[in-house]
């Protein structure tokens, strides 16, 4: 699902924030007192993973989007949230013990602690079959279905967010320079390297910018890519990058 930001003023994009509930709320403080009706507030995705506090980011994000008249807020999907769906119907994987571990290992597991599931329960499920998979998936997402909004949260999240004006395509983390917009799939949140490689324009937008570089090498900008993920680690720091409809950056914003 592609959401449109309308680009008439100012866009305000938000990094990977990975469970980091204590800087998003002192970074929704300051953006509070800069957003202006007319304004765009895009968050490009990875709201779950790595960090101590899941659930207090994602009740962080759907308090003060309620807190905004006149603001155009748009949710994008990350790398952990997409993970996290696939952990919820993982009996269906074709290897679930394998597919399990390699998401542990890449910040998944912080997600299922918050929502009260045990990662030592999982592979003596697992091996039991898909019936007791699935008991132990169902139980999961009864947990997470108990926290108000946030399996709506997660299945309204966009893929990507291109602007009215056609100038910027703001993604997650990657982008297949082969597909055309409507046909990346999962490219936007997996495809860092044709992020890195992009060496054209993508299609006429002028820039994409992603909030999200494993590599932790920090903000940089070249002639037709924007990255605004400033950690040097998965700690931060958080920061809101500001935008004119054209792709200049006018302010940074860091908590």
């Amino acid at each position: 699902m592609l959401i449109t930001l309308n680009a008439t003023q100012r866009i305000w994009a938000v990094p990977a924030i990975l469970g980091q509930a204590d800087a998003l709320c002192a970074l929704h403080a300051g953006l509070a007192e800069k957003l202006q009706p007319g304004d765009c507030l895009v968050y490009l995705g990875n709201y779950m993973g790595y960090g101590s506090k899941v659930v207090d980011t994602i009740d962080e994000l759907l308090r003060f989007r309620k807190d905004l008249p006149g603001i155009q807020v748009t949710h994008l999907r990350g790398a952990q949230e997409e993970m996290w769906v696939k952990l919820l119907e993982i009996q269906w994987a074709m290897r679930p013990i394998e597919t399990f571990q390699w998401m542990m290992a890449h910040g998944v597991e912080a997600t299922l602690r918050a929502y009260g599931g045990e990662a030592k329960d999982a592979h003596s499920k697992f091996r039991a079959g898909v019936v007791v998979t699935t008991r132990w998936t169902t139980e999961v997402r009864e947990k997470f279905q108990d926290h108000p909004g946030h399996y709506e949260f997660l299945h309204g999240l966009a893929s990507a967010a291109p602007t009215s004006n056609g100038k910027l395509l703001f993604v997650s983390a990657g982008i297949d320079m082969t597909r055309p917009l409507e046909k990346q799939n999962d490219a936007f949140w997996w495809n860092a390297a044709g992020f890195e490689a992009m060496a054209t324009p993508f299609e006429s937008f002028g820039f994409v910018v992603r909030g999200f570089d494993a590599a932790h090498k920090g903000m940089r900008t070249t002639s037709h890519s924007i990255n605004i993920d400033a950690g040097t680690s998965v700690d931060g720091p958080l920061q809101a990058t500001c935008f004119d409809p054209d792709g200049n950056i006018l302010e940074h914003l860091v908590a």
